[in-house]
């Protein structure tokens, strides 16, 4: 199994957005994080690198972030 730690413009522990995730997807505009324990976050921006092999994604984009309707669930 593959898991990953998505990192907000930059790889720095700062950034972290959240760690073991094993779903992104892309719906309505936003980009939906789903981790091991299906916990989701969704956030508006684009995918700007994605290291599957290191297990490291990097998103640009509006700092806002909420769930997955956007509406901060």
């Amino acid at each position: 199994m593959c898991l990953s730690t998505i990192y907000r413009d930059s790889v720095q522990q700062d950034n972290v957005v959240m760690k073991n995730v094993k779903m992104i997807e892309y719906r309505n505009g936003r980009i939906v994080l789903t981790d091991l324990m299906e916990r989701q976050v969704s956030i508006e921006g684009e995918l700007a690198m994605a290291d599957l092999v290191g297990g490291v994604a990097v998103i640009h984009g509006n700092s806002r972030q909420g769930g997955p309707g956007g509406d901060g669930r």
